[in-house]
């Protein structure tokens, strides 16, 4: 009988206990609103039917996957043309049973990548909106140059080595990725000409053949059902242009002058040669100039049209890198394609290695909600379960809240199968058990949403360049940051005693890693200050050294995380040490959460001290369960394994 009500009382205590546990953790923790889902590429790839559509959708819903991006693509019949009156009829189709399921609904702006020709559809309007750009064409001493119809001269150059050079413009026969096969089985395609997206007119005319329509036929439902646009990679000449083309047109040249502050047409042929001196700090002006003509011609027009209508642009650049872009998307983005990072080295070193950084970073600097991913893209059919769910956790806890998995198949018949596999989707050997995997993105996503990310180190970059070598540093030591555009400086990220502060970011440590090899003018004055403050961190060498006598140099990763420490102290300690453990600190409605991950391949023993003092507790990203830590607890980390320690701070 005693034991009896022994067992009684133990079974009342811990059901008590569980209750409390329960009203500690976030119900939305636990089940996350459906905005937080992920939202993968669903390739629409053959014969469309309204009831398959409808019957796939409700696929999605039962498997935790709560939204999705109509993506056009490579397999549909000839003759459906993109954004046809068929066409539209169809994504009608899936937008009233989103809004019937409550699930979210991206439109894709091409067909079908990169965009900005609307299916070879801007060209065949105007045959003078094609993709253009330049050539350099050498000439024997006093000839002129040939100009082939369609051609036109910008300048002639007579070099100091006594070669002569004609740069011409002409179009760069560029060209995207349609939606037909010409021949299945032989794999061709039709290649549908890439429009000119550095002509105004051309952008104009793409406008009003994509988003005008997208607003005329479903803009009852934008902001609500439909809450984005996808524009994918734009690329100015275009894929497979003639070999030797430059972006650019002679009509640009004042706009790249004034950008630059100097005349660049003496300098033209440091595009194609080495000849000169200064050939490669030109041809990174050039470049640098030419991505800023496209912000404000193409991403600028796009993000207004956008805001105007009460969405969001979403989709990313075309590089790894390109931060300075970012500013014009609502939710900015990035693209995990063709292996660029797997386990190993290529997860902290490359330029690829900077692309969840570059999109968090850019969210938070410019006051975004939410920041994305394309992934899994070209992977293969070699992709595992294991290996899709380590990219995503790779992204998480870079910071990144919102993943369009690449993707899944409305059909995976014939040459469809292979199509830029694989298909993470319905098709997937693992599509049974997605749900865990969906759940667990939901949770992350959410976690990542509207929170404050504890953070007091920036790593200084620039609009198309992201350095590699110091992060790597602060990845394996546990040490967050963000990414600083330099543009940023002395316009809305000042300076003080204490370190720079963006955005509600309050960074005491900066650091110029030696790669930068370009500071703005406004970004001078800015790190000086920061310099004779002891607030600037200098990582190998560089070549502006010189101008930051105060600076704190550092050429090794010990010394660098030494001045790190005297800076900040440490958020997170793990004894004993590892650099397998990345970590990010958030909070969120008043609790602290750690999202810790066993990156490398090899299991992980360790003790963890927090800044932050409190009862703690392990949440199960896949099923939310929790337990409470325990004093002085040994944690285990798995390869590859993420936890979430949630702290509620005394």
């Amino acid at each position: 009988m005693n034991k009896i009500f022994v067992n009684l009382i133990l079974i009342v205590c811990l059901s008590f206990s569980n209750l409390l546990l329960a009203q500690t953790i976030n119900k939305e923790f636990i089940d996350p609103p459906r905005e937080f889902s992920v939202m993968p590429f669903w390739f629409w790839n053959d014969t469309l039917k309204s009831d398959e559509i409808v019957r796939q959708i409700a696929d999605f819903d039962e498997h935790g996957v709560y939204g999705f991006v109509i993506h056009p693509r490579m397999g549909l019949p000839i003759g459906t043309k993109f954004l046809s009156p068929e066409m539209l009829s169809f994504m009608q189709v899936a937008i009233e049973e989103a809004e019937r399921r409550d699930m979210k609904v991206i439109l894709y702006d091409e067909g079908s990548y990169p965009s900005g020709s609307c299916e070879g559809q801007v060209v065949a309007k105007n045959p003078a909106h094609a993709a253009r750009g330049l050539i350099k064409i050498d000439l024997e001493p006093g000839e002129e140059p040939q100009l082939e119809a369609n051609w036109n001269l910008v300048t002639i150059i007579d070099s100091p080595s006594s070669k002569r050079f004609a740069i011409i413009e002409r179009p760069s026969e560029g060209h995207i990725r349609g939606l037909h096969w010409i021949d299945e089985e032989k794999g061709k395609e039709d290649l549908p000409p890439a429009g000119d997206i550095l002509n105004p007119e051309a952008v104009s005319s793409f406008i009003e053949l994509v988003y005008d329509k997208f607003a005329d036929n479903f803009g009852e439902y934008f902001g609500k059902t439909v809450i984005a646009v996808f524009t994918d990679e734009p690329n100015p000449v275009g894929r497979g242009n003639k070999r030797g083309v430059v972006p650019g047109n002679a009509k640009l040249l004042p706009q790249i002058n004034e950008i630059l502050g100097y005349d660049f047409t003496p300098h033209f042929a440091d595009l194609w040669t080495e000849d000169s001196k200064d050939w490669e700090q030109h041809r990174k002006d050039y470049h640098r100039a030419i991505a800023i003509c496209l912000e404000e011609n193409y991403y600028g027009r796009l993000s207004n049209w956008c805001e105007e209508h009460g969405i969001a642009l979403t989709g990313h650049p075309a590089g790894s890198m390109d931060l300075g872009a970012q500013r014009y998307f609502q939710i900015p983005g990035q693209d995990l394609v063709w292996r660029y990072v797997e386990p190993g080295e290529k997860a902290l070193v490359g330029e690829h290695s900077t692309m969840a950084k570059n999109a968090s970073s850019a969210m938070v600097h410019l006051n975004r909600r939410r920041n994305s991913n394309e992934l899994y893209g070209a992977y293969g059919h070699n992709l595992t379960y294991d290996e899709m769910v380590w990219l995503a956790n790779w992204c998480f806890v870079r910071g990144q809240n919102l993943l369009y998995p690449h993707a899944f198949y409305y059909s995976i018949r014939g040459a469809r199968f292979n199509e830029r596999p694989p298909d993470v989707g319905p098709n997937a050997k693992w599509w049974d058990n997605y749900k865990d995997y969906a759940d667990a993105c939901r949770r992350l996503s959410w976690l990542n949403t509207n929170s404050k990310q504890v953070c007091k180190i920036a790593v200084l970059g620039d609009a198309n360049w992201l350095p590699d070598r110091s992060p790597k540093v602060l990845f394996q030591n546990q040490f967050d940051f963000n990414y600083l555009e330099m543009a940023h400086l002395g316009i809305d990220a000042m300076a003080d005693k204490n370190g720079v502060h963006i955005s509600g970011m309050d960074y005491k440590a900066v650091i110029l890693d030696g790669g930068l090899k370009n500071l703005t003018n406004n970004a001078i004055p800015i790190l000086q200050k920061l310099s004779e403050n002891g607030r600037l961190i200098i990582y190998e060498d560089s070549p502006f050294a010189s101008k930051f006598p105060n600076a704190i140099l550092t050429k090794s990763p010990k010394k660098m995380v030494d001045a790190v420490k005297k800076l900040i102290e440490p958020d997170i300690v793990l004894t004993p040490s590892t650099g397998n453990i990345r970590y990010r600190h958030v909070i969120k409605e008043g609790a602290h959460y750690y999202i810790l991950f066993n990156e490398e391949e090899t299991l992980v023993n360790t003790k963890i001290e927090l800044s932050v003092k409190g009862k703690q507790w392990w949440l199960n990203e896949s099923n939310a369960e929790t337990t409470k830590v325990q004093p002085d607890e040994e944690v285990v980390f798995q390869p590859h394994e993420l936890k979430i320690l949630m702290v509620e701070e005394m």
